[in-house]
């Protein structure tokens, strides 16, 4: 016959032996997903340093990404695409989510644009680089001025607009899909983006990015997408 301590354990064996056995039921991924680095962190030094990427990469976008997850959940947007959230938040007025939506694309499209070294831009984006601005040196001079420009936070954009390439400046999150733009080419001007490498020298920094760390055949394959 069992007495109360056996039949207490005995309980709890089979408690054990039931968690033990009990299948792994893996939680859902979480709807948006950070892609990784396209190149080792210290690939854009010095003119972007390995620490600058590695806090850039794994501390502000990364919290873009887990901010916008938990702002998603349970809402419509957690079933769309990055893009469909951030034109839907901005025609919805839903600040927070279209900020973070917008700084997790537009970080994306950052990183995939740079190389280790410069690339030359081909003749397609010369030619409209010529055509709208008087050359490839006009149009970097006039990025320069405008992502100076940017008062406190935001971004620099080339975009393609009405079959002309046109450079915008936008506050904080500004994103050339919310503005029905195409994006070509985005500079961060945060100074999160620049400040441990050039402190407050903005200009120089996006100078030194546009001639060392741009890939121009990646922006001109988004001119003739």
């Amino acid at each position: 016959m069992m007495n109360r301590r056996t039949l207490l354990a005995a309980s709890a064996g089979t408690f054990a032996a039931a968690t033990l056995a009990r299948p792994h039921i893996a939680r859902a991924a979480a709807p948006f997903q950070q892609p990784p680095l396209p190149y080792e962190e210290s690939a854009l030094a010095p003119t972007i340093s390995a620490r600058t990427v590695g806090l850039h990469y794994g501390k502000h976008h990364k919290a873009y990404y887990d901010k916008l997850n938990t702002l998603v959940a349970g809402k419509p947007y957690a079933d769309l695409g990055l893009e469909e959230v951030i034109l839907k938040a901005k025609d919805a007025g839903d600040t927070a989510i279209f900020n973070n939506a917008g700084q997790a694309w537009n970080h994306v499209y950052y990183w995939e644009q740079f190389k280790g070294g410069p690339v030359p831009a081909p003749a397609v984006l010369n030619e409209a680089a010529e055509r709208d601005f008087g050359g490839m040196d006009a149009l970097k001079k006039k990025i320069v001025e405008t992502g100076d420009s940017v008062f406190g936070t935001g971004w620099v954009w080339l975009v393609a607009d009405g079959g002309k390439l046109s450079v915008l400046g936008l506050q904080d999150a500004g994103n050339p899909i919310a503005e029905r733009k195409t994006p070509l080419l985005g500079i961060d001007v945060w100074e999160h983006a620049y400040y441990l490498d050039w402190e407050n020298r903005r200009p120089a920094h996006v100078a030194a990015v546009l001639d060392e760390r741009v890939n121009w055949a990646f922006v001109a394959s988004k001119l003739s997408a």
